[in-house]
C-alpha cells in the first residue's frame, strides 16, 4: 500500500499510513448509510465497527456489555466470603499495589465496605523496601489480626507469601499473567488466569473488583438486604482503567464512558481535591484520567508515601482530601525531576548499545524505582522497541519494562524468571517488572534480547504513524470533533483518530514553555486553526516550521476542542508534518 499523501519520511522520520481499501469502503459505506461525518465513519471503521454497529458503538452501555461475574472462576467463592465477612463482622484487611490500579481498587472496597457498615484494613507496600506485591512479614502480620485478607492487582504469583498468611482465608482479585500452578489462596479471581478462556483477559484490577461487588450485591439482594449503589463507583473504575493502559474494547469503553459521568458529577471529593489542583477546567476524559490525575495518584507509591492515592480516593474528609491532593501534586513534580535525570542518562546508556537491537535496555546505580517504568516507556516510544530500564542498589536491579504491539514481554519475562535468570518476574504482554541480581544482569537481557528477537522485534522498522483520512482546515469544527470524541474512549486498544491537513501554510509560530511550539495554519482560503506540538524542539518540527520560508506543510494530528474564556475552538495537536510537494 502506498503512502498516505506519498509520505515516505516526515520531518520525524516515519512512513505515514493510512486506511486499507476495505476500511475506506466500510467508512463510504457507512457514512451514507448513517448520515454520519466522513471522518466519524473512518474513525469507527479503522476501529473494526461493523456498518450495522455504528450508532450502539457510539453508545455503549453496561447494560449490554457487562458481563456475567460468575463466568470468572472462584468469582461466585470470592463474592459469597466477603458477603460473609460483613455480615459476620469480621475483620477484613485490603493488600493493595501502590499503582492507580491499586488504589482504585482498594478504594472501591474501602467504599463498598463502609457503605456496608465494615470498615477495612489498607495495607499497601513500600515499593523500595518490600518490592511488588504480599511478601511473607507483611501477609503473616495482617492474618494475626483479620479474618480476611482481599488481595487487589497483586498475589496471583505470590505462592510463599500467601502461605505465610493462611492464619486467614484470602481472596486474589488481579489481572497479572497468571502461572501453571495458583497460589494457597481460597479463591484467585482473574482473567489471566491460565485456566481462563481469556475473553475478558482486557480488565484491570478495578473492573475485576467491580466485577466482584455486582456479583457480592447479587447476593445481598437475594437475601433481602440493601446493597450499595455500584453506579457511584464507576469514576474509580475508570479511573483505573485507563492510568492501567487496559485496553478500551469491549466492556472496558463502557466502564469509562459512564465512569467519565459519574466523575463529571464531582461528587467523590478526593477526586474533586485532586481535579483542582490539576487545574483540570472543563468535563473529565480519558486524556485527563491518564494524563493529569493518574500519575498524581501514582506518584505516591513512585517516591512518597505509597497510600496517599488509595487513601484520597476513599476519604470523606474534605481537608484531608485537600491536604492529600496537595501532596500528590508536590511529589508528581518530584517525580517528573527525578525521571528526566533518569530518562537521560538511559537514553544516553541504551543509544550506546544500539536502537537497532530487538531490545534496548538500560541500568544504572541509584535510579530510582519509582520512575524506571515510565522511562522504559520513553525508551520504547523513542526507539519503537521492548525497553527495560533498571535501578541497581547493593547487588540487585529492579527494573521495569514495556513493549511494542504484537510483541510478549511479561510472558517472556516470566519465563526468565523460571529458568532462574531473573529472582522473579511478571507481568502483561505490554509491561511487565522484574527483579536480577547485578551479576546476572548481562546475560538476563542478552537472553531476553534473544527471546524478542524470535518475536520479530529486531526487524521493526520506524514507527509508522497511522491515519484516518483527510481533513481540510474549513471541515475542523467544534460540532465534527465533539462528534469524533463519542468513538472514543480512546486510549490503549482504541487510539484517538489522527488526521492529516494536507497544503498548509504556516502563519504565526511561537515557542511555549520548553520546547513546545504554538502556531496557526491556514489552507489558503480563509480558513484557519491553530496548533500545538509538544517537544517540538526535540523532534526537528519546530526548525522546520518557524523558519519554513513559505513552504507548505502536511500536517498531521489530533484534533481537540480548546476552550480559553469560555469560547471554544478547534485545536491541532501536531504529531508530524512533511513539506508538501512543490
Amino acid at each position: 500500500m502506498s503512502a498516505f499523501l506519498n509520505v515516505e519520511a516526515s520531518l520525524t522520520g516515519r512512513r505515514w499510513v493510512g486506511l486499507s481499501p476495505d476500511q475506506d469502503r466500510m467508512a463510504e459505506a457507512m457514512a451514507q448509510q448513517t448520515s454520519l461525518p466522513r471522518p466519524v465513519c473512518q474513525t469507527l471503521s479503522r476501529l473494526g465497527v461493523p456498518l450495522d454497529g455504528a450508532e450502539r458503538y457510539l453508545q455503549p452501555t453496561l447494560k449490554e456489555l457487562l458481563p456475567n461475574p460468575s463466568v470468572l472462576k472462584d468469582m461466585d467463592i470470592a463474592a459469597a466470603r466477603i458477603v460473609k465477612a460483613v455480615q459476620a463482622s469480621e475483620k477484613i484487611a485490603i493488600f493493595a499495589d501502590y499503582d492507580v490500579d491499586g488504589a482504585t481498587s482498594a478504594a472501591l472496597l474501602i467504599t463498598w465496605l463502609r457503605d456496608m457498615g465494615r470498615p477495612a484494613t489498607l495495607y499497601i507496600p513500600d515499593r523500595i523496601d518490600e518490592g511488588y506485591g504480599p511478601n511473607e512479614p507483611a501477609m503473616e502480620a495482617l492474618a494475626r489480626d483479620h479474618d480476611l485478607i482481599i488481595c487487589v492487582d497483586c498475589g496471583t504469583l505470590s505462592h510463599d507469601a500467601l502461605a505465610a498468611g493462611r492464619a486467614a482465608d484470602i481472596i486474589v482479585l488481579d489481572h497479572h499473567l497468571g502461572g501453571e500452578t495458583l497460589p494457597p489462596a481460597l479463591a484467585v479471581v482473574n482473567p489471566n488466569r491460565q485456566d481462563e478462556t481469556g475473553e475478558l483477559a482486557h480488565l484491570c484490577a478495578a473492573g475485576v473488583v467491580f466485577l466482584c461487588l455486582v456479583s457480592s450485591n447479587r447476593i445481598l439482594k437475594q437475601d433481602g438486604i440493601q446493597a450499595p449503589d455500584l453506579i457511584q463507583l464507576l469514576d474509580l473504575v475508570a479511573l483505573g482503567t485507563v492510568a492501567d493502559v487496559a485496553p478500551l474494547i469491549g466492556v472496558n469503553r463502557a466502564l469509562v464512558v459512564q465512569g467519565l459521568k459519574v466523575m463529571a458529577q464531582r461528587r467523590r471529593i478526593g477526586l474533586t481535591a485532586l481535579a483542582d489542583v490539576a487545574r483540570m477546567d472543563t468535563a473529565p476524559t480519558s486524556y485527563h484520567l491518564g494524563f493529569l490525575l493518574g500519575p498524581r495518584i501514582n506518584a505516591g507509591g513512585r517516591v512518597g508515601t505509597p497510600d496517599l492515592g488509595a487513601r484520597l480516593l476513599s476519604t470523606l474528609d474534605n481537608s484531608e482530601a485537600e491536604a492529600l491532593s496537595e501532596r500528590l501534586d508536590a511529589l508528581n513534580t518530584e517525580r517528573r525531576e527525578i525521571e528526566e535525570h533518569v530518562r537521560i542518562a538511559a537514553l544516553a546508556q541504551a543509544e550506546e548499545r544500539g536502537f537497532d537491537a530487538p531490545l534496548v535496555w538500560a541500568a544504572g546505580d541509584g535510579w530510582h524505582p519509582g520512575v524506571v517504568g515510565i522511562v522504559a516507556s520513553r525508551l520504547k516510544e523513542a526507539t519503537n522497541r521492548p525497553a527495560v530500564v533498571i535501578g541497581l542498589e547493593d547487588g540487585v536491579g529492579k527494573g521495569s519494562a514495556r513493549s511494542v504491539t504484537g510483541i510478549d514481554l511479561g510472558a517472556q519475562i516470566q519465563r526468565l524468571a523460571l529458568e532462574g535468570q531473573l529472582l522473579k518476574g511478571g507481568g502483561h504482554k505490554m509491561a511487565a517488572g522484574l527483579t536480577v541480581e547485578e551479576h546476572k544482569l548481562e546475560a538476563a537481557m542478552a537472553r531476553l534480547s534473544e527471546l524478542m528477537d524470535k518475536q520479530g522485534a529486531g526487524t521493526l522498522g520506524p514507527r509508522d504513524l497511522k491515519l484516518d483520512g483527510l481533513m481540510m482546515a474549513g471541515a475542523g469544527n467544534v460540532p465534527l470533533v465533539e462528534q469524533l470524541e463519542k468513538a472514543g474512549p480512546f486510549g490503549a486498544g482504541a487510539s484517538a483518530p489522527r488526521f492529516a491537513f494536507p497544503d498548509q501554510q504556516i502563519g504565526f509560530t511561537k515557542e511555549v514553555g520548553q520546547g513546545h511550539l504554538k502556531f496557526s495554519f491556514s489552507d489558503g482560503m480563509g480558513a484557519k486553526i491553530d496548533a500545538i506540538s509538544f517537544g517540538a524542539a526535540e523532534n526537528g518540527l519546530m526548525q522546520a516550521l518557524t523558519q519554513h520560508k513559505g513552504q507548505k506543510f502536511h500536517l498531521a494530528g489530533r484534533v481537540e476542542i480548546n476552550t480559553w474564556q469560555g469560547r471554544q475552538s478547534v485545536q491541532l495537536r501536531l504529531e508530524d508534518a512533511a513539506p508538501a510537494s512543490s
